[in-house]
């Protein structure tokens, strides 16, 4: 077996270990705190966000291997300084949160979601993970991590001409439709916390990119808004 055959080999392991890890993340947060798997909504919700993920990671296997092996690179012990460390902690425990409470919600009977807002919210999901599925048609050096590639430039065009930030953007989308397509409203509340810490985040990205990536200084000049269009 040759060098390449085993990066190839080695990254199969890492992605599916990836899905492995995910799929009994999500199972636990979201039937766990239920205690049944009487939840129509999870399902529905699995069905959705783990096809989003299978569907991407695809296409990323088929069209750009170097960025699926960027992205299964995630999480606190992936990134290199403390404070993206933390960031990443907290957003583990925001994610895991706004499963969690849904789940709760569902046991007690807190909310009462009419089923319309329920598949809005799936539909959101699905609007935000297609939209980081045109970052990463656009980006191929949109990793996991904050880092620089010796190769990287600055990406300009797509959804970068309109945010500077538009996985981020994605992601907003997605985490606002999760708590209505898991039947719950309380699960809405996660949403300041989480949005804080992914403009902490970012604010951290673009004064790391600033100091080491050339052009990036331009492109922020160029693209006035981070996050959401004709606000920030």
């Amino acid at each position: 077996m040759n060098i390449t055959n085993k990066s190839t080999s080695a990254l199969k392991m890492k992605t599916l270990f990836g899905f492995v890890r995910l799929i009994v993340m999500l199972g636990i947060c979201l039937f766990g705190p239920a205690w049944s798997f009487d939840f129509w909504q999870a399902w529905v919700y699995l069905i959705v966000f783990y096809g989003s993920v299978v569907m991407i990671t695809i296409y990323l296997w088929k069209k750009d291997p170097k960025l699926l092996e960027r992205r299964v690179e995630r999480g606190p012990g992936a990134e290199k300084e403390k404070t993206q460390k933390i960031i990443q902690l907290f957003l583990l425990i925001l994610f895991c949160a706004i499963l969690i409470i849904p789940s709760f919600d569902h046991r007690f009977g807190w909310s009462d979601v009419p089923v319309y807002i329920v598949i809005a919210g799936d539909m959101l999901v699905v609007l935000g993970y297609f939209l980081i599925f045109l970052v990463f048609r656009e980006n191929p050096f949109a990793a996991a991590t904050i880092q620089v590639s010796a190769d990287q430039k600055v990406i300009t065009t797509g959804p970068y001409s309109i945010v500077r930030h538009p996985m981020y953007a994605a992601g907003l989308i997605m985490f606002s439709g999760t708590p209505p397509a898991l039947g719950s409203w309380w699960g809405l509340l996660i949403l300041v916390p989480i949005m804080l810490v992914i403009i902490w985040r970012l604010l951290e990205e673009e004064k790391f990119l600033s100091e080491n990536l050339p052009g990036y200084k331009e492109y922020c000049q160029k693209v006035r808004y981070r996050l959401i269009p004709l606000l920030w």
